[in-house]
C-alpha cells in the first residue's frame, strides 16, 4: 500500500522503515532534507515539497503526520485542505488532544478529505518490536488503511477504538496509567535508597528478579534495569521530569466528568515538583522515559529542560 510519512523524528523515521519492511511504498517528507535523503537511501520515495507529496500519491491519497503536537499540526493541516481532494485520508499520529482531532476533522470534511486519529506507543522500540495503535475514525477509512496498521504493530497490536477522538482519547488514557505506573516503581526506589538495605543492593539485578514471576513484572521494570546497569545509581541524571501533556488532559477529563482518579493526579503533581528540587524517584522517572521513548534527560549540574 502506498502511504505518505510527514515527519521523520523519532517515532516518523521508523515508522517509515518499517512500513518500507513491510513491502509498502512511502513518500517521506520532512521539513529539513537530510533526514528525506537518507530514508531514500533505504528506499523510501523522497519529496521535498508539499505539492510534491501530493503529486506522488496515488488516488486515494493517505498521509501520515507524525509532528509535534499543536500549531504544527494545525499548519499542515491547512496546507493538506488545499493540495488533497475529496476522498482522501489524512492520519494524524502525533500526541494530540482529542478535542483536536473533532476541530480538524470538521475543518478537513469542509472539503470531504476524511481525518483519521492513531494514537502510537512503542517509542523507539517500535522498528523491531511494533506499535501499538489505537485508531479513530470513519469504519471504512480504518478497514482501508488496515494493511498498514498491521505491518506497523506486532500481532494483535491495533485497534479500531471508535468515531473521530476516540483513537487519541484511548491513548491519553493510556498515558495516564503510565504515569501511574511509573511514579509507582520510582517511589518504590526511592523508599529502597533512603533505607538501610539499598546501599547492598544493585537496582538492575533487582529489576531483573522482579521481572521473573512477579506480580509487578513489566516492560518498563525492563527498561528500568537497562537503566540501572548503565549507571546504577542514576547519578549522571537529574531528577527533572517533563510532562508531554496527556496527563494534564486526563485529569481535566476526570474533573469534567466527576471521575476519581488519584493516582494518576498525584502522579501528575509529582512531575511538577520535580522541576523544584532532584530526588532519586525523579531519576528513576527520567531514566524510564529516556529508555522507553528516547527521551532526552537533563544530566546532572545541568539545567532544566524539556524532555
Amino acid at each position: 500500500m502506498q502511504v505518505a510519512m510527514i515527519g521523520l523524528g523519532r517515532m516518523g523515521m521508523n515508522m517509515a522503515r518499517r512500513l518500507l519492511r513491510g513491502g509498502h511504498e512511502v513518500v517521506a517528507y520532512n521539513r529539513t532534507s537530510a533526514k528525506t535523503e537518507e530514508i531514500i537511501s533505504e528506499g523510501a520515495v523522497g519529496a521535498f515539497t508539499l505539492p510534491e507529496v501530493v503529486e506522488k500519491l496515488s488516488v486515494p491519497r493517505a498521509v501520515w503526520l507524525m509532528l509535534p503536537a499543536g500549531p504544527t499540526v494545525d499548519e499542515y493541516i491547512r496546507n493538506f485542505k488545499d493540495l488533497l481532494s475529496p476522498g482522501d485520508i489524512v492520519v494524524e499520529g502525533g500526541n494530540t488532544y482529542y478535542k483536536d482531532d473533532l476541530e480538524r476533522a470538521n475543518y478537513l470534511g469542509e472539503k470531504n478529505i476524511h481525518f483519521v486519529d492513531a494514537g502510537v506507543s512503542g517509542g523507539i522500540w517500535g522498528l523491531e518490536v511494533g506499535y501499538c495503535l489505537m485508531i479513530g475514525g470513519e469504519r471504512e477509512v480504518f478497514n482501508h488503511l488496515e494493511p498498514l496498521f498491521k505491518t506497523l504493530a506486532p500481532e494483535e497490536g491495533y485497534l479500531y477504538c471508535g468515531p473521530v477522538g476516540a483513537g487519541h482519547f484511548v491513548k491519553m488514557i493510556h498515558n495516564g496509567i503510565e504515569y501511574g505506573m511509573m511514579q509507582a516503581y520510582a517511589e518504590g526506589f526511592d523508599l529502597l535508597e533512603a533505607s538501610p538495605y539499598g546501599e547492598g543492593l544493585d537496582y538492575g539485578d533487582l529489576a531483573h528478579l522482579w521481572n521473573r514471576g512477579s506480580v509487578i513484572r513489566s516492560w518498563l521494570l525492563e527498561l528500568a534495569e537497562a537503566a540501572f546497569r548503565k549507571d546504577g545509581r542514576l547519578s549522571e541524571i537529574r531528577g527533572y521530569v517533563e510532562d508531554s501533556g496527556e496527563g494534564r488532559w486526563m485529569v481535566r477529563e476526570a474533573l469534567e466528568r466527576s471521575v476519581p482518579m488519584p493516582v494518576i493526579a498525584l502522579s501528575l503533581m509529582q512531575r511538577f515538583r520535580s522541576r523544584r528540587e532532584d530526588t532519586f524517584a525523579d531519576k528513576v522517572l527520567a531514566a524510564l522515559r529516556k529508555e522507553f521513548g528516547g527521551h532526552a534527560v537533563v544530566m546532572a549540574g545541568k539545567e532544566g529542560r524539556k524532555g
